[in-house]
Parts: structure tokens; sequence; C-alpha cells
């Protein structure tokens, strides 16, 4: 079996550090980004009952032709907050998933709130 490589032992390392003082809830559901080379996927995820509420990836149709870059982020999180808005949600809690708080995720994050929801 292959050895975890360093970048992602303290990626995950990082994420389980941000996760044991983030829940979600079915009124502020936590906003999980996960990114690979090729694709990105946003999830609202309650917590409590342990179920995916809304989300978004440039794997479905309409979102296809977006690449994995900052201007195609943004574009996703504003999707994405459209969709948290048709579900009434305002309020979430951002879950950036280990990774730096730069570049796509921040683009993910800033999209978002063009939609109208507050972190």
């Amino acid at each position: 079996m292959a050895k975890e490589s360093e970048k992602s032992r303290k990626r995950n390392k990082r994420k389980m550090h941000i996760r044991k003082r983030i829940t979600g809830t079915e009124t502020r559901p936590r906003v999980s980004v996960f990114r690979s080379n090729r694709h990105l996927y946003i999830q609202a995820i309650d917590d409590a009952n342990g179920r995916t509420i809304v989300s978004a990836s440039n794997l479905e149709k309409e979102l296809s032709g977006l690449k994995n870059s900052v201007e195609a982020a943004l574009k996703l999180g504003e999707t994405f907050g459209k969709r948290l808005g048709e579900k009434n949600l305002k309020t979430v809690v951002f879950d950036r998933n280990g990774y730096k708080y730069h570049g796509i995720v921040k683009a993910v994050a800033e999209g978002t709130r063009k939609a109208g929801i507050d972190f």
C-alpha cells in the first residue's frame, strides 16, 4: 500500500483541526469545498442529520464548461449561492476543508457571498 504523501497528510491534519470546531445544522449548514486537479465540488451539509442539502460541481451538465480556475470558481460559487437561496438558507458556516483560503477556495466564498449568502 502506498504511503500518504506529505502534502495530503498536512491537509488532512489541518482539516481535522478545523472540523472539530465547525458543525452544520439544518438552518445554518456547513459549506464544504473540495478541489481536485480537474474538478471542483461544493456541498451544503447538515451534520446533525448527516445529509447534503445543496451541492454544485463543474461535472454537472449546465456547469461542465467551467475549468478548475479562479474565474470558474467564482461562477460556481454564485450558482451555489442561488441554489442555497432557493432553499431559503441565508447563513452558512464555511469549511475550507484544509485548503488555504486563497485562489479557488476564496473565489468560491466570494461568489457565494455575491449571491447574498452570509458566512
